[in-house]
């Protein structure tokens, strides 16, 4: 590695990232520039610039993203109904690809050698990081701490706070370290603690975003969500921008016992991993996106969707959203979209969402074919002999040549 002068960091102000500024500082004898990001966490990001300020960082960058982490990552992606190893929502996953890209962004801004991150050598952040500088910079320099120094817990990071007289949240803490969290307008993740145990039920205290199904209404909330071309433009009839939808969805899901999820998945760095996510909002939207499309994409075109699915999941958890393969099948998914518009009606129910109906002016079901009266000759139900015939025929044709089915 050659000698930095200057390092991004990506920067929350929180205990991990607050003693990397330091660090840094003494590793590398190198200026830090710190990036912090709005991406909906909740929690306000500007009491980062002061923090920074006290560790002797000079260039501060605080940006609100909401809206384009929205809009070019999270509506992309559940274009394709993406779901990771059948559950997971892929919150953290799919925020990754923007923190790099706004890294890489102001390294060529500031003229700095090297960007940082606080992900842990254990986990795929450092994977998912580091492949989206490397294919948006390729010569950049990359340092990951986690992965030098010999700081292995959260308590020694504490200790380091407290040697380095550094002012963090948990610094003066004597108390067992808190929940590992990351959060976005997306999601919120819990892991480490007692979630280290995949048989301990985790806490109710421990989640934020929403209440129990079973302390939820006692009466259903209804919502109508209006789309265009597979994004949701308006709740309700009123019309919002992609990040307000989302936190607006969050908040009513939240309130519904909504979203929950407690998992064991499978890292791309070879161990399993227990984590506890809250996705309120994009619980509805994958249930109300499948509705929108069930009536307005050919039969074939959504089947082979569902096909492509699970790679492209796979690509963003794994830190390929840069990739050649994954804009090739974001273009085939963005070209099915063409016609996903209309309203969805969605029933939310004590953790509970429903589909209670579907419309849309480009909508492939045809009531007079469909009903189970009659249909005035809209259908000839002779026809159906034929096309059975047809696809039994190589079964038939196996079974004349004295194959046992019933035996192979």
């Amino acid at each position: 590695m050659s000698e930095i002068k200057k390092v991004v960091l990506a920067y929350s102000g929180g205990l991990d990232t607050s003693v990397i500024v330091r660090w840094l500082q003494e590793t590398y004898n190198c200026e830090v520039v710190t990036f912090t990001a709005d991406l909906g966490q909740g929690e306000e990001v500007e009491p980062a610039r002061a923090k920074a300020e006290a560790l002797g960082v000079k260039e501060i960058y605080i940006d609100d993203l909401r809206e384009e982490f929205v809009r070019d990552f999270v509506y992309p992606m559940f274009r394709a109904n993406t779901v990771y190893e059948g559950e997971y929502l892929l919150g953290t996953s799919i925020a990754r690809p923007l923190i790099s890209k706004r890294l890489i962004e102001i390294a060529n801004e500031t003229g700095a050698d090297a960007i940082s991150h606080g992900a842990t050598g254990k986990g795929n952040d450092q994977v998912r990081f580091e492949l989206g500088a490397y294919a948006l910079k390729p010569g950049v320099e990359i340092i990951a701490p986690w992965r030098e120094w010999d700081l292995s817990s959260r308590e020694s990071l504490m200790a380091y706070c407290e040697e380095h007289d550094i002012a963090v949240d948990y610094a003066k803490n004597k108390k067992k370290s808190p929940y590992s969290m990351d959060a976005n307008l997306l999601h919120i993740s819990y892991e480490s603690g007692i979630l280290e145990d995949p048989w301990v039920e985790a806490e109710e205290e421990m989640w934020r975003w929403s209440v129990s199904p079973e302390a939820a209404p006692d009466e259903a909330r209804y919502i109508e969500l209006s789309y265009e071309k597979g994004d949701i433009v308006a709740i309700d009839g009123e019309a919002m921008t992609p990040a307000t939808v989302l936190a607006t969805l969050n908040q009513i899901g939240g309130e519904n016992g909504v979203g929950r999820l407690d998992i064991v998945e499978n890292r791309y760095v070879g161990m399993k991993a227990r984590g506890c996510y809250e996705t309120p909002g994009g619980s509805i939207m994958l249930k109300a996106h499948r509705a929108i499309e069930s009536i307005t994409l050919d039969r074939e075109a959504a089947h082979l969707k569902d096909e492509m699915m699970p790679r492209y999941a796979k690509l963003i958890y794994n830190g390929f959203w840069w990739s050649e393969e994954r804009k090739m099948l974001q273009q085939s998914i963005d070209y099915s979209q063409r016609y996903v518009s209309g309203d969805v009606r969605i029933k939310l129910y004590k953790g509970n969402i429903s589909v209670v109906g579907r419309r849309s002016d480009e909508s492939l079901f045809d009531e007079a074919i469909a009903t189970m009266e009659d249909d005035a000759g809209s259908y000839n139900q002779q026809d159906a002999e034929g096309f059975i015939k047809l696809n039994a025929l190589r079964m038939r044709i196996a079974a004349t040549k004295g194959r046992d089915l019933l035996k192979d």
